[in-house]
């Protein structure tokens, strides 16, 4: 499967004689968890993660009590001892969870984990509540951001010294983590608690691209007046939240950002770990902010098959138009797909050369070619993707992608102004 191509090395002191919590081997904390950052080998190209800046947020949290936002893309890289035959031992690299990296480390007290959509392990459909849990492996208390309580609560941060955020974003606006960054800056801002923010990288990064926001149709689904592709890492957009007072009563929170090495905003970013359960690799990634407008429509988008974001199609396409078809079934991430088990006529994208880039093309596409067009958008969620009320009615009006590109021009080159004051990174 498609993976990042970082190295790093981490001097690593294992002690073989104790335990944790009865079977977990302990780690020498003070010297095994840190990085020798001054001599990295590793090619002036590969990409180091702020998650794998393992020395510059240890530093931050010595002798703190802290909770962590994370999920399945939370990983660190480290070497671990292994042995290669009964007289000769080795090493290799592992990817060692945040929330375990953190909770094995002596200096630092975990005590809970705050999970965006899709939950902890990242096995929750869109849009699926997540409850509150406890993590079996570590015992910890899982708090949900996603439900009835999108914000971390005073009593849930309360004791707390520090929060740490480490998700990875997709760098579209509609993707809820960065609605989730939002409400946990905003709490943190209220309760005096500094974030800390391991960034990673935006595999959509490389452009600014979509309708703006309009101001009445926010929601979980965009918070804020920014473009459909904002071409931000999550620090980067965690200081334009706080530099143009977005939080409630324009609070401002204490941030630090253990920042990428080697990343530029035109680095090509392989994920190693599907960032939800239907974005599976790298064709889907760069696909996601064009077919993801699907999600405000009836027209599947590949969820309930194998290649969700790389297809779209439902039965009321034209047929005689289309040569492609596929019959969505539920699988994971997709317990109720649209047309469960119904044959769908439309376009597989999986095999082309996807270009990193944002086009109406395919929703243009579809709308033109449906049989009954009163069945194609879902007028309140497709508003609400879209983030104004306009695009699906430049659709019906059969206006062609060039003239409603006109329409956002002057507002893309405000926001690229406004984003120029926050970005980190070449």
């Amino acid at each position: 499967m498609f993976k990042n191509t970082v190295l790093f090395l981490v001097m690593v002191v294992l002690s073989c004689g104790n335990k944790v919590d009865g079977n977990t081997p302990e780690t020498d904390t003070s010297e095994a968890l840190a990085v020798n950052e001054t001599t990295p080998e590793t090619a002036s190209n590969d990409i180091i993660v702020g998650a794998n800046r393992t020395s510059e947020y240890l530093k931050l949290l010595n002798g703190k009590t802290i909770g962590i936002v994370a999920n399945q893309t939370s990983i660190v890289q480290r070497l671990q001892r292994k042995a290669i035959d009964a007289s000769t031992m080795g090493s290799e690299m592992v990817d060692v969870h945040l929330v375990d990296f953190l909770h094995e480390n002596r200096s630092v007290n975990v005590a809970s984990v705050f999970a965006p959509e899709h939950g902890f392990r990242g096995t929750a459909d869109a849009g699926e509540l997540v409850s509150d849990g406890k993590d079996i492996k570590t015992g910890l208390p899982i708090y949900s951001l996603h439900g009835k309580h999108k914000k971390p609560s005073d009593e849930q941060l309360n004791g707390l010294d520090a929060v740490v955020f480490d998700i990875q974003d997709v760098g579209v606006r509609f993707y809820t983590y960065i609605s989730t960054l939002h409400y946990v800056m905003e709490a943190c801002a209220e309760n005096n608690i500094p974030l800390i923010i391991l960034d990673r990288p935006n595999p959509n990064g490389n452009y600014v691209d979509g309708p703006t926001l309009e101001k009445e149709h926010s929601s979980f689904l965009g918070k804020h007046p920014i473009p459909l592709v904002h071409g931000m890492t999550i620090g980067e957009y965690a200081q334009m939240i706080n530099g143009e007072n977005w939080l409630i009563d324009g609070v401002q929170c204490d941030i630090s950002i253990v920042t990428l090495e080697n990343y530029t905003h035109e680095s090509r970013y392989s994920l190693s770990v599907r960032p939800s359960p239907n974005l599976p690799n790298d064709q889907a990634i760069t696909l996601y902010p064009s077919l993801g407008l699907f999600e405000g429509t009836n027209i599947n988008a590949g969820r309930g098959t194998e290649f969700q974001f790389q297809r779209y199609g439902a039965p009321f396409l034209d047929k005689s138009y289309y040569e492609f078809s596929y019959t969505p079934q539920p699988n994971f991430g997709s317990k109720y797909p649209k047309h469960d088990g119904k044959l769908s006529y439309g376009v597989d994208l999986s095999e082309v050369k996807a270009e990193r880039a944002f086009t109406l093309k395919y929703v243009i596409d579809a709308y033109q070619n449906s049989t009954d067009k009163s069945k194609v958008f879902n007028t309140k969620n497709f508003t609400t993707h879209a983030g104004t009320a306009k695009l699906q009615k430049q659709i019906e009006a059969g206006k062609t992608e060039a003239e409603i590109r006109k329409t956002w021009e002057k507002d893309l080159e405000d926001f690229k102004k406004t984003r120029a004051k926050y970005l980190i990174y070449d």
